[in-house]
């Protein structure tokens, strides 16, 4: 437990703040749609780069000196379309939250989405295989380290997804979805100027 709080405390607070990824889970959830495979998605991807830091590949951007700035460009153009297809969801409007939970992208094309809102966004490698691997090495069970960062995830994702559940009703509303698309446009574009000045 002295390894497994903290990679959990420290886990959780990294992907608390809204980004890309939850954005989009948080959308998802509230449309009721795919909600079990965007969580999953979300919480595997983590495990997998926890544990890619937990072993110690941490040092792969030095090693690969263009790894980040293709990562970092890639993700920036790819937040910048994101965010423009959320603007233009904003300026039409119109849209409710379905009683039926249907949502407007099939299975294939929300996960294509999601991964690569989460594999395109450099700052998920510098969270979970840098910081979260360095970290975990001032631990004598790095494992256990690695395993309370990788519940964290599953515990943040499920309740995040299933969780906008509660909001359905502020959603019903035409207006609630202008302005959540613009929020998640706004993000997208912040972060993808955050990685171009970087």
């Amino acid at each position: 437990m002295n390894a497994f709080l903290p990679g959990f405390a420290l886990s959780l607070t990294l992907i608390l703040a809204i980004g890309a990824q939850n954005a989009f889970v948080l959308r998802q959830g509230l449309r009721k749609s795919h909600v079990f495979w965007v969580c999953l998605t979300c919480a595997v991807s983590d495990a997998a780069l926890i544990a890619a830091g937990v072993a110690g590949f941490g040092a792969l951007g030095q090693a690969v000196p263009w790894f980040e700035p293709v990562m970092r460009y890639g993700g920036a153009a790819f937040l910048i379309w994101y965010g423009a297809q959320n603007a233009l969801s904003a300026w039409r409007g119109g849209e409710v939250l379905e009683a039926d939970g249907a949502g407007p992208l099939t299975l294939r094309r929300t996960l294509l989405t999601l991964l690569a809102l989460t594999w395109l966004n450099p700052h998920v490698y510098l969270d979970t295989v840098v910081l979260l691997g360095s970290i975990s090495a001032q631990y004598d069970n790095r494992l256990a380290f690695g395993v309370g960062a990788v519940t964290a995830s599953f515990v943040f994702f499920f309740s995040l997804g299933y969780g906008a559940r509660l909001l359905s009703p502020l959603f019903a509303k035409p207006r609630s979805w202008q302005i959540l698309d613009g929020l998640i446009a706004l993000t997208m574009w912040a972060i993808a100027a955050k990685l171009l000045l970087m």
